[in-house]
């Protein structure tokens, strides 16, 4: 699928945002697939801190109730091992079954293929368009950024 998108980069991190999905400050998308159903993954800054993903499990059966920041699951990426948190409250539908044949679809196609759970609700009321998640990774990058620089280190790594 062709999506329409804005180029965002800052320092070494460069990434295309499509337009009109729902974004969180943990870096979480959220794509309306049908009135009140999303399709929620992983933003491309979010595989980038976990790295290429090897593993991960949902511990929520398809049917229960979900809550904004509730633990769903984990993922375990070879830079990072994370929890995966509900971005939605409502109705949890399942996990994209194409994740258990091709786990490298959250690295590859982030935003379109490699989803990683549907739900029937209500985005995060943190979520925030396009434009606001830009911020939000403006700031997280200038933390970063900051954290190197006050620990010695050059902006080239």
């Amino acid at each position: 699928m062709k999506l329409e998108t804005v180029h965002y980069k800052r320092a070494r991190f460069s990434s295309r945002l499509p337009l009109g999905y729902r974004y969180t400050p943990s870096h979480y998308w959220l794509r309306e697939i049908e009135l009140g159903g999303w399709q929620v993954g992983f933003t491309k800054f979010a595989t980038r801190m976990l790295g290429d993903m090897v593993e991960f499990e949902f511990k929520v059966a398809p049917g229960a109730a979900i809550e904004p920041g509730q633990i769903l699951g984990w993922m375990e990426g070879f830079k990072a091992l994370s929890n995966v948190y509900s971005a939605a409250s409502g109705e949890f539908l399942g996990v994209n079954p194409a994740l258990k044949a091709a786990i490298t679809l959250i690295d590859h196609d982030p935003f379109d293929q490699g989803w990683l759970y549907r739900v029937r609700g209500q985005p995060d009321p943190r979520s925030t368009d396009v434009n606001g998640y830009i911020a939000v990774l403006d700031a997280t990058i200038d933390r970063m950024l900051r954290g190197r620089h006050d620990q010695g280190e050059t902006p080239d790594g």
